[in-house]
């Protein structure tokens, strides 16, 4: 069961997300995060040392919604490609196109706001995508070891594009708030993995999932 404290930290987490989301990490003052939270800067202080500390805290909460959204429904799939498609599914529809954080995504923001700015912490930031690249080469390798790839694919190429189409689309849609912005971009991307099989997987594919429409 939550105590108090926990309970009082999780505000300054939430609050903080959303200030850090809108108005950026150098944007936001300790005296917005005490605003928004209703507390004193003593209360604030008794939970986090000074704001670094308040965003390293609010990261992980974000990254922990994020996997929770884009990872959903995936573990029960077997196709890595098809593996691959879901996350990019529920990545562009159900994070970004869903609005999870009010500015955007908060982590493509961070990416940008403190690269230059803060080595330690953009660096933190960007190992995070270099993670989620790497799981995107492994289910790849996957593929290949299954015989669904055509043969002599650069699979990091091939998973470096994918992060950066999804990281690319993301301020986009931030500043026009136009839904075609992600759905445009996940239909190319579900086009670019299909010419990805082997002649012959992709019509396979495609005959099993209109069979499953149809049941």
């Amino acid at each position: 069961m939550a105590t108090k404290g926990d309970l009082t930290r999780q505000n300054i987490i939430d609050q903080a997300m959303q200030l850090f989301s809108v108005q950026g990490y150098f944007h936001t003052s300790i005296a917005d995060v005490v605003k928004a939270t209703g507390l004193t800067k003593g209360g604030l202080y008794g939970h986090f040392d000074n704001k670094e500390e308040i965003w390293y805290a609010v990261y992980d909460e974000c990254v922990r919604i994020w996997k929770s959204v884009v990872f959903q429904g995936v573990r029960e799939i077997a196709d890595p490609l098809e593996r691959i498609e879901k996350v990019l599914s529920n990545n562009l529809k159900n994070y970004l196109g869903a609005g999870v954080f009010e500015g955007g995504c908060f982590l493509c923001n961070s990416l940008v706001e403190l690269s230059g700015q803060d080595a330690v912490m953009s660096n933190h930031v960007l190992q995070g995508f270099q993670s989620f690249s790497a799981l995107l080469r492994q289910w790849l390798a996957e593929a290949e070891q299954q015989g669904l790839l055509q043969e002599g694919l650069n699979l990091d190429a091939v998973a470096n594009f994918l992060m950066i189409s999804l990281n690319g689309v993301a301020p986009l849609y931030a500043a026009s708030k136009d839904p075609a912005v992600w759905r445009q971009t996940l239909a190319q991307l579900r086009f670019y993995l299909q010419t990805l099989r082997k002649p012959g997987q992709a019509q396979a594919v495609n005959e099993s999932k209109i069979k499953e429409r149809a049941l």
